[in-house]
């Protein structure tokens, strides 16, 4: 029988930080990357810290695996337009933050983003979008490779396991048919229920560990106040946003645009979201 689950931003938030249940973010991990991940600890940094801005529409964690390997786990709802940038700047951020001073650059560590959303992203039908970095020849089109020695000394196979790797999930563009156990995690994420038959490395430890009934009173009313917020941010966007921006339209009348602004703060719309929403400049916005 399917129960219905944690979803996988709160568990991030309250119980896989936990090394006890390490096991179910090592499955999740094992089916995406194709690898057997063992995670060795959560890593605090900036990014992991609850703040005003990520308390509710963004959720962080930062592991490293028994290969020294940097995992950066986002799942986030807010609609940033310059999602691409930033997820650029905080795997630069982690590189640095990573290299003891002194050390040779061949001790940069790997990194790995991976990016799980609940809204409309870039165009694109696929939900699973992978990014790794090449160098193909201008005039032959052939693709630069590391050289024997070179393999040797760093203990890699190519350049571009050098570069960080991207993964970009978009729940949205899910059928939900789980054709294999990859699949089967995309499928509890979006839906928070996990079928019976699922097999998929961590699914099992899941079912049992994110189960809503075993919440306590308070833990369920903490979880239903944040799945009212998300609910909440989504309408305000999608009747803002969409509906009247997202084709570019600037229409309105000034104090229409500004309690659209008004609303989009007290919802926790970052402020720069909030100025291409309404076209008001971020001084405007901010003395509201």
């Amino acid at each position: 029988m399917k129960r219905k689950l944690i979803s996988f931003d709160w568990a991030i938030k309250k119980i896989l930080r936990s090394k006890a249940n390490f096991g179910i973010l090592e499955g999740f991990l094992s089916e995406l990357l194709f690898n057997d991940i063992k995670i060795i600890e959560i890593l605090e940094s900036e990014s992991n810290q609850e703040t005003e801005r990520n308390k509710c529409n963004r959720v962080d964690i930062k592991v490293r695996d028994n290969n020294n390997q940097i995992i950066l786990i986002e799942v986030q709802y807010s609609r940033e337009l310059d999602f691409l940038f930033r997820i650029l700047f905080e795997t630069s951020k982690s590189i640095s933050e990573h290299l003891e001073e002194g050390l040779a650059y061949s001790n940069v560590v790997k990194i790995i983003s991976i990016n799980i959303l609940y809204f409309d992203f870039c165009q694109g039908n696929d939900y699973i979008y992978h990014g790794t970095t090449s160098f193909i020849g201008l005039h032959n089109k052939t693709m630069l490779q590391l050289n024997e020695s070179q393999k040797k000394l760093f203990k890699l196979e190519k350049i571009a396991d050098i570069f960080p790797e991207f993964y970009i999930i978009n729940i949205k563009n899910f059928d939900n048919q789980a054709r294999d156990t990859l699949d089967e995690w995309i499928y509890f994420l979006k839906n928070e229920e996990i079928e019976d038959n699922f097999q998929a490395k961590g699914l099992k430890e899941a079912k049992e560990k994110l189960n809503v009934l075993k919440m306590n009173s308070s833990e369920k009313l903490a979880y239903e106040q944040y799945q009212k917020t998300l609910h909440r941010e989504s309408s305000l966007y999608e009747s803002t946003y969409i509906l009247g921006k997202s084709e570019g339209k600037v229409e309105g009348k000034e104090e229409e645009k500004r309690e659209i602004a008004k609303k989009g703060k007290q919802e926790g719309i970052p402020i720069k979201v909030l100025t291409l929403m309404t076209g008001l400049s971020k001084d405007e916005i901010e003395n509201l």
